[in-house]
């Protein structure tokens, strides 16, 4: 057996803990740049105090290559020596591209992966702190940041251990006024990504630890943060669930899920989580489908965590993870993919291009294009 395994080097997990982002930033430099979506004044005022000079760029909707080389030409102009990102996935991809290109160079099309230039990361990323504020992408303790190209309708990731955070800083206090629907959305990527993990092709006995200890965290807390947002213990769950998840699937690889979320978030307005959450429960019963025994015993496992019962059989255990993902989508009122403008005669190409993403070549089995596609047919709502 041989495995690499990649982490952060320092996670502050913990309600309260934002109040030591300033500390943590003043001992990475004198000037960030702090990239954030969502709400920043909480973590504005603790930088503040800290003495720092700050340059703030805010982060609208998921990043794009234009988004990223604008951050990184101001941060440049201003010298910024640090970078904080705040917020959800998209603020903390951006966050940790523009890091990354600070001390490589270049610009963001010339290290994506699949539809840019493939360029390596070869040095170390300018130092920067990871603080989420919502529960989904585990963005914090991954080494790829997700950019969007809507030229080439596609999203890609920009990849490399040295584009890990200095430090992440996981307050689940920060998650208290995050909408039902948001929570509902990131919950399910967080899930998604835990489960993925789990069963994918490059899952390790490290892995496979700490993604099926986040699908139990999920599976009991997310519906729980979703009907009541202010549920600190169920908050404090689908924090550990995310982060957990992040550092699962950058040492394990995702699947065909993640596969679509690329080419679909790129050419709908529809959002990465609510593209996880709907075809979950599709692509585990492709999977099963196959028919292969390993995989099969990896869905099992996943089912009796969400259950927390060992069941009686293993076909029992793995048919519970569609039955429970599919009810979860309904729980939490997650809208068909149709609703966002995607019809079955995007289907071909959308295939075609999830076929591309770097993600599909760790699904657990190879499915066909027959396959892929009635997956997203059910997502659209047309099967």
């Amino acid at each position: 057996m041989t495995f690499e395994f990649f982490s952060v080097p320092r996670i502050v997990f913990g309600r309260g803990q934002a109040e030591r982002v300033g500390e943590l930033a003043r001992s990475l430099g004198t000037k960030p740049l702090v990239v954030y979506n969502g709400e920043i004044e909480p973590i504005g005022e603790i930088v503040h105090r800290a003495g720092l000079d700050t340059v703030i760029v805010r982060q609208r909707g998921e990043p794009k290559v234009q988004d990223i080389d604008a951050a990184l030409e101001l941060a440049r102009r201003e010298r910024c020596d640090c970078v904080v990102g705040i917020g959800g996935g998209s603020a903390i991809d951006a966050a940790k591209a523009v890091a990354g290109l600070l001390s490589n160079g270049g610009v963001a099309s010339d290290y994506m992966e699949v539809v840019g230039k493939g360029l390596k990361i070869t040095k170390p990323a300018a130092p920067w702190i990871a603080v989420p504020t919502t529960a989904g992408t585990g963005a914090e303790v991954t080494r790829n940041a997700v950019v969007g190209w809507p030229e080439k309708k596609f999203k890609a990731s920009i990849r490399s251990e040295h584009l890990m955070a200095r430090a992440a800083v996981i307050d689940p206090e920060l998650q208290v006024e995050v909408p039902a629907d948001v929570t509902a959305r990131s919950g399910m990527d967080a899930l998604c990504q835990c489960i993925e993990a789990y069963v994918s092709k490059g899952a390790t006995p490290m892995t496979d630890a700490i993604a099926i200890k986040g699908v139990a965290l999920a599976a009991r807390s997310l519906r729980r943060a979703y009907d009541n947002g202010r549920d600190l213990d169920a908050r404090e769950g689908m924090a550990l669930a995310a982060l957990l998840g992040g550092i699962a699937l950058t040492n394990a690889g995702l699947g065909a899920v993640h596969g679509f979320a690329a080419p679909l978030g790129a050419n709908f307005p529809v959002p990465h989580g609510t593209v996880c959450g709907v075809l979950l429960p599709q692509v585990i019963r492709a999977n099963l489908q196959s028919g292969d025994g390993g995989v099969r015993r990896k869905y099992a496992d996943v089912g009796r965590a969400m259950a927390d019962d060992r069941m009686r059989s293993e076909d029992e255990a793995a048919q519970h993870c569609v039955d429970f993902t599919a009810s979860l989508v309904a729980a939490l009122k997650l809208p068909s993919l149709g609703t966002f403008g995607i019809r079955r005669d995007d289907v071909g190409e959308m295939v075609s291009l999830a076929k591309k993403a770097s993600s599909m070549k760790f699904n657990p089995v190879s499915l066909s294009d027959e396959a892929l596609a009635a997956v997203l047919m059910r997502g659209i709502g047309t099967l």
